[in-house]
């Protein structure tokens, strides 16, 4: 566990997730998925069963090369922060990274804390050699950060996703540690 001071110096606390915040983190992407046209689901579209999500959530603390962060403030959820990475031998090198913060909390450099923190996270984990993810091609904000964070632009995926009556690209992005 440990703490992020934002820009507007609130202090965040960051710690892993257990099977006990299942429940918390479902609630959490339910919100957030109807605050932004940037995830890949929209509002109350996370379905998951509570206990496979809770199996999942265990396996993932057992697993060297995947973390999920949960950032709170007076004890609620305002962020998560994720590498997830394949067990499979030909590919469990590659972590997947996803970040999700609550719109009021945009702004405050906590996405750009989070990123550092997992880059140096997989840089130590002995296992993970690239991080990988996606991003709406409209979310400019993010992709400038991830530049920034030394990511390059590994592809696009044409019309990947379908909001609000337009077809969107997916831009594909990688560092190699």
């Amino acid at each position: 566990m440990f703490k992020i001071k934002l820009k507007n110096d609130l202090i965040v606390t960051v710690r892993e997730a257990s099977k006990d915040d299942a429940q918390s983190i479902i609630d959490f992407y339910n919100i957030v998925g109807g605050e932004t046209n940037f995830l890949s689901f929209g509002e109350n579209e996370f379905k998951r069963d509570l206990e496979e999500y809770k199996t999942s959530l265990t396996n993932s603390k057992e697993q060297l090369n995947t973390i999920i962060l949960l950032v709170t403030l007076n004890e609620q959820i305002i962020s998560i922060a994720s590498i997830h990475s394949s067990q499979a031998a030909r590919t469990k090198h590659v972590g997947t990274l996803g970040i999700v913060i609550k719109k009021e909390y945009w702004g405050l450099q906590l996405g750009n804390s989070l990123m550092e923190y997992l880059i140096d996270w997989s840089k130590q984990n002995t296992i993970t050699r690239k991080i990988q993810l996606t991003c709406n091609e409209d979310n400019t904000k993010a992709i400038r950060l991830y530049k920034k964070l030394g990511f390059e632009i590994e592809g696009i995926i044409k019309e990947d996703t379908f909001i609000d009556g337009r077809y969107y690209h997916t831009v594909l992005m990688g560092l190699f540690l």
